[in-house]
């Protein structure tokens, strides 16, 4: 009976439970790790996806398993990551960094504002949103009590800035990482196709950003000179660990930049460069600040999404995108880029973009594109998945720390005051890369 109805309506049944799996991670009522394994169990338990893979004679083609579905070059990413930047971030060498940067300054608030931008976006190229804002915001509350004034205009600043510099990476968002698995993309094929657009971006909402900010930014010479004079020579807690720390985390990303070369999966340098910092380290203790939250929130996803995909959801969807833009590769384009640019916003971008890659895999085939390199379409997947996250306070995961911890510290950001910026800036961001995207693979 139940084989007979998955049989018949398991795209329905199967679309219905991821549905109502983003109707309560976009609630929030229920933790989201705990929405999506739910949501995987009952997938599995309904018999939406195979538990086993096999050849299927008849149609000439390998059925895949669960297992199969769920992306692990995706979580080995991710721990492995995780664990580098923890035990790294340990040593105070990211908090030193910062704090040379903002010497530089000279304490001028405008240019505070800007090196604290320029440090979180090149380091969220490198390590997760979340730690690069973890660790930019001491720095910033200290910085704002020295200047005397608000420090929201630079948590603002800073949040805005991490999901833009995010996206310039392989690493620097989860989006990312997914897009990278799905698509075969290698580190070197986002540095080469997004850092400029990127770094275009950035220019540009940083110079609004400083604009509309600039009442808030004024402070006394007494002040400024203070903050060119800070000292930092007692930041850096062990420098052993962080010779070590530095060393490992320049060989895994040179491990990333020669992919192309070596044809290693950047999963592998992530894991190997762990594996070997926690030969110094208490493993347990490391063990207990990786996000495991986000990492079986990843395994559950998959799942929900391969029973979507294993009784042909996605196939459906591609048909419609097709159908909907009736094969025009620009329309196509623009429509992913805009569409992933404001549901990010909305909902949790990582489940959004786990649903559509597979989509765009499908779609890409049968629009047309005779030019050289990867698909338009992934990456207007990319900008419109990261940039996303800065329309609203709940965008992104960084944007939803640094407003609990500003709040905290008796600095709320209200939905609406986030919205004034982040609204603009994503707009911005979209437009640039709309016109980057048409000249780059369109015109």
């Amino acid at each position: 009976m139940l084989n007979e109805l998955i049989q018949n309506y398991g795209m329905i049944i199967s679309g219905a439970v991821l549905l109502i799996a983003y109707i309560f991670i976009a609630a929030e009522k229920v933790q989201k790790s705990v929405v999506a394994l739910v949501g995987a169990s009952l997938t599995m338990l309904l018999g939406l996806i195979p538990f086993h893979g096999h050849y299927d004679v008849e149609n000439a083609q390998y059925v895949k398993s669960v297992f199969d579905y769920i992306e692990f070059d995706v979580i080995f990413l991710l721990v492995g990551m995780m664990i580098i930047v923890h035990i790294a971030s340990k040593s105070g060498v990211f908090k030193w960094m910062a704090l040379e940067l903002l010497k530089y300054t000279k304490g001028h608030p405008k240019l505070v504002l800007f090196a604290l931008a320029l440090f979180t976006a090149v380091a969220s190229a490198f390590l997760d949103n979340v730690t690069t804002v973890v660790l930019i915001m001491p720095v910033t509350f200290v910085i704002a009590k020295e200047l005397e004034c608000d420090p929201i205009p630079f948590l603002i600043t800073e949040v805005l800035a991490s999901n833009i510099g995010g996206t310039a990476t392989l690493i620097g968002d989860p989006p990312n990482i997914i897009i990278g698995a799905k698509a075969g993309l290698s580190f070197m094929d986002f540095v080469n196709e997004l850092t400029l657009i990127v770094a275009i971006i950035f220019a540009v909402s940083i110079s609004v950003l400083i604009f509309m900010f600039r009442k808030s930014l004024n402070a006394t010479d007494e002040k400024m000179k203070h903050i060119a004079n800070l000292d930092n020579s007692q930041t850096i807690t062990d420098k052993n660990l962080m010779i070590r720390s530095i060393i490992t985390l320049v060989l895994v990303i040179t491990g990333f930049v020669t992919h192309d070369i070596t044809h290693i999966p950047a999963y592998v340098f992530a894991s190997a460069g762990a594996a070997f910092l926690l030969l110094f380290e208490k493993p347990k203790e490391v063990y207990k600040d990786v996000e495991w939250l986000t990492i079986f929130f990843f395994i559950g996803l998959f799942i929900i999404i391969g029973g979507f995909e294993a009784n042909g959801g996605i196939s459906f969807l591609a048909d419609k995108l097709i159908e909907l833009t009736r094969g025009s590769l620009t329309a196509a384009t623009m429509f992913i880029l805009w569409g992933s640019g404001i549901l990010s916003g909305i909902v949790d971008n990582i489940p959004y973009t786990a649903t559509m890659a597979p989509m765009i895999a499908e779609v890409q085939h049968t629009l047309p594109y005779t030019g050289t390199g990867a698909h338009p379409l992934w990456w207007a997947l990319s900008l419109g998945a990261c940039l996303g996250g800065n329309l609203t306070i709940i965008g992104a995961a960084a944007n939803v720390i640094v407003s609990e911890t500003a709040t905290v510290k008796g600095y709320p950001i209200s939905f609406m005051r986030f919205m004034k910026y982040g609204a603009l800036i994503t707009f911005i961001s979209l437009v640039l890369s709309s016109i980057y995207l048409y000249i780059r693979y369109l015109y």
